[in-house]
């Protein structure tokens, strides 16, 4: 499910808990209809207009609940209640990098930074099919650098200003950026979480990864030029005036490639998560926030100075309503929502994953399937599961597989999430932002077409790459 900050998932805890097989008993059996029938409501949130987080809540108290209480009947609560934890350790990781990346995009947004983009664009006579194949590019080759979802939510914001009210446009351009930035992600060891497990565990040295990287190009190219041929060519009329950032805006931008650079280096060097180094970021804007307030008074006073001197009535009542900048806000603005909804996710397959249903599906596929078939099905599995336990139980079967083979179950597990708006954090993670345009079903409709790319990187892969099939 795309890139989570945490390292560890719900089949670590398993192996290191040695917990009770409930895969065939009557707990097992209710968690997994609990667990189908919060995602059939997560679904039908569009018609139902229930928000998503409330169902997977809901399941994830049941499933936990009923662990506590086979555990407990069994005289052994405290393996219930460590791997709960280390679930719930997994999701603050969670919760916190997303936290600030949200709080960097809000930011970026109050100093009318995006509103700047947009203008720019239309005064550059970019039409809305330009800037969907421009964001796309822009999220292929930047979210094997960063992460896939931060990636996602600084593009989305693009899109959401530029589209206005073209719904169709939105709901195009954010399915087209969920599946570049699972593509770019898919090529590079730091891209995303299953490239760095498959990395460690040494089976893919550094330099292969890249044999994945025109697979993961198709993947991005070819549902994108399908999609683009259902968008109107035209310059949205809604972005023709000129704006003006407000003062640090440039600065917060540096701000957030520090935070990330911070987060890359401190975990690809020093081994520590992510979120560290987005946490520091974090202080770092408070730190600046700090400043504009400080120094909020004068700058605002000569501004004004500035705008009496040249008889600028518009300024002058724009300055009127400037507030000063408050970081605290910017998080109040998150999408809490989508962050509770990852809470139910995380928590939901930990739980089933500690029942022991990942490890079995995993056997089952590598014992009874083609090896070929089994990694295009791993795919599959993660547009639905998270595909960190998925690939970690992989890897700890350790199947006997050439590096072909090895490289085809990173790119399936990398790529595959982008076939359901769930499937990925990216996914998820644009439905808060771009709520009402971009939903489950509006993505489910494009599915075939995701699939068709799917597909494609597959046999790109098996043809361009045979060599590493023997």
């Amino acid at each position: 499910m795309g890139l989570f900050p945490a390292q560890a998932c719900a089949g670590n805890a398993a192996t290191e808990l040695q917990p009770l097989a409930l895969t065939a008993s009557w707990t097992g059996y209710l968690a997994v209809g609990i667990f189908v029938l919060a995602y059939l409501l997560v679904m039908g949130e569009e018609l139902l207009h229930l928000r998503k987080s409330k169902p997977v809540l809901v399941a994830a108290g049941i499933i936990w609940g009923m662990i506590g209480y086979v555990y407990t009947q069994q005289g052994m609560p405290e393996q219930a209640e460590m791997a709960f934890k280390h679930n719930l350790l997994e999701y603050a990781e969670l919760l916190l990098f997303l936290l600030v990346a949200m709080t960097y995009i809000n930011a970026m947004e109050e100093r009318q930074l995006f509103d700047a983009l947009r203008a720019w664009m239309a005064g550059r006579g970019f039409s809305l099919r330009a800037v969907f194949w421009l964001t796309g590019c822009m999220a292929f080759f930047i979210s094997p650098v960063a992460d896939n979802l931060t990636t996602a939510l600084l593009m989305g914001a693009v899109v959401m200003k530029v589209g206005g009210k073209e719904r169709q446009f939105i709901t195009l351009a954010c399915i087209n950026i969920v599946v570049a930035a699972n593509a770019g992600g898919a090529f590079s060891p730091f891209g995303d979480i299953t490239t760095l497990m498959v990395w460690q565990k040494e089976v893919v040295s550094f330099g292969q990864f890249f044999d994945l990287f025109i697979p993961s190009l198709v993947n991005f190219l070819v549902p994108a030029a399908i999609m683009s041929c259902f968008i109107d060519a035209k310059v949205p009329k809604a972005a023709t005036e000129a704006v003006v950032t407000k003062r640090g805006a440039k600065r917060v931008v540096l701000l957030f490639i520090l935070t990330i650079s911070i987060a890359v280096c401190g975990h690809s060097l020093l081994g520590m998560p992510p979120v560290l180094g987005m946490m520091t970021g974090l202080g770092l804007l408070q730190f600046f926030g700090f400043y504009l307030r400080k120094t909020f008074s004068q700058d605002v006073a000569w501004a004004r100075e500035c705008a009496e001197r040249e008889n600028n009535g518009k300024s002058q009542v724009q300055l009127g309503n400037v507030v000063p900048f408050d970081v605290f806000s910017r998080i109040a603005r998150a999408e809490w929502d989508t962050l509770l909804f990852f809470y139910g996710v995380v928590l939901c397959v930990g739980g089933l994953g500690f029942m022991g249903y990942l490890s079995l599906v995993s056997a089952a596929m590598y014992s009874h399937w083609d090896v070929t078939y089994a990694n295009v099905a791993i795919g599959l599995l993660s547009s639905v599961v998270d595909n960190i336990p998925v690939m970690f139980a992989v890897l700890t079967m350790d199947p006997d597989m050439v590096l072909g083979q090895w490289l085809l179950v990173t790119l399936t597990a990398g790529v595959g999430g982008s076939l359901l708006s769930i499937g990925s954090a990216a996914g998820v993670a644009l439905m808060g932002q771009a709520r009402g345009s971009y939903t489950f079903l509006s993505h489910l409709k494009w599915t075939p077409v995701i699939a068709l790319g799917y597909a494609a990187s597959i046999l790109v892969h098996l043809w361009l790459n045979a060599a590493t099939f023997h």
